[in-house]
């Protein structure tokens, strides 16, 4: 359960010690520096103790200064503009390399990905894509990336897959407008949640369908409404979001899935390659040379 920090420290404001309220005007005013900020390093910007902070974070409620860092974080996750992001993203890298830096956070993500999402879920989600009259899929944003790969791999495997565009809400509702008991929605959402994508949700759930969210958090507003979660780290590099944990899921759950269709794959590969070759879809000159050599 997640706790609202700025409500506990005006809560608890009046019982704070000179060097607490410091810190509490900072995280108030500052929270999005704050949040990657240590004890040590809050401490000498408002002018107090590292031990000072540390107790702060016991008086409002948490184990420690590690916990209230990682509220922190949790809280900015849909709070942040992109300027706010780029501001936070130079303080975090700074002049470092950038290259090392960036591509460790995402081995990082995969990890606690890999940690975090439910197997249990996994399973359930494989369970209901398979046995699905219809598959519905919605991503906006930077997640219809993902969105439009797993419905690729999808439409090869059924013929019964749906990608929903989200150009206006009408449009998505018209487009979605028939999912029914024996229907499954999967959405893909990260922070900043679009509006759209949570609205869908509700509307699949109400209409009696199975939903499965691909998301970061428990605290997602696609989470209430899930019959699956699967959770995969999207923490922000910059402006940018960082796709590579949510697209490794998204590949494990495609294999997954495909491992439960394998007969109905090879047959519509067997297929494929043939319309191939007919059409000459792929370049074949590599191989031409090397019969001329031969």
């Amino acid at each position: 359960m997640h706790k609202d920090i700025l409500k506990l420290i005006a809560s608890k404001h009046a019982e704070f010690s000179k060097g607490q309220k410091l810190i509490a005007k900072y995280i108030t005013e500052h929270y999005e520096k704050a949040a990657f900020m240590t004890a040590s390093k809050l401490g000498m910007t408002v002018g107090v103790s590292e031990s000072t902070v540390v107790r702060f974070a016991t008086e409002i409620g948490f184990d420690g200064y590690p916990a209230l860092q990682r509220e922190l974080k949790e809280m900015i996750r849909n709070r942040l503009t992109s300027i706010q992001r780029i501001e936070v993203t130079n303080e975090q890298i700074g002049g470092e390399d950038v290259l090392d830096k960036v591509l460790n956070m995402d081995i990082d993500k995969i990890r606690r990905t890999l940690e975090e999402t439910s197997r249990a879920d996994f399973n359930r989600a494989v369970d209901s894509i398979v046995q699905a009259e219809n598959i519905y899929v919605i991503g906006a944003k930077s997640a219809a990336t993902l969105a439009r790969f797993i419905t690729y791999y999808f439409n090869l495997m059924f013929v019964n897959v749906k990608l929903v565009h989200t150009t206006s809400s009408s449009e998505m509702f018209e487009q979605i407008m028939r999912i029914g008991p024996k229907d499954i929605l999967i959405g893909i959402s990260f922070p900043r949640y679009l509006t759209q994508t949570v609205k869908a949700f509700r509307f699949a759930k109400e209409n009696g369908a199975t939903v499965i969210a691909i998301t970061d958090s428990p605290a997602s507003p696609l989470a209430e409404d899930a019959d699956h979660l699967l959770l995969a780290r999207s923490d922000m590099a910059s402006f940018v979001d960082s796709l590579v944990a949510p697209l490794s899921l998204i590949n494990a759950l495609v294999v997954a899935v495909g491992l439960k269709k394998q007969e109905e794959i090879c047959t519509t590969f067997a297929r494929l390659e043939s319309i191939w070759d007919e059409y000459e879809v792929y370049d074949k000159g590599d191989q031409e040379q090397e019969s001329d050599e031969g």
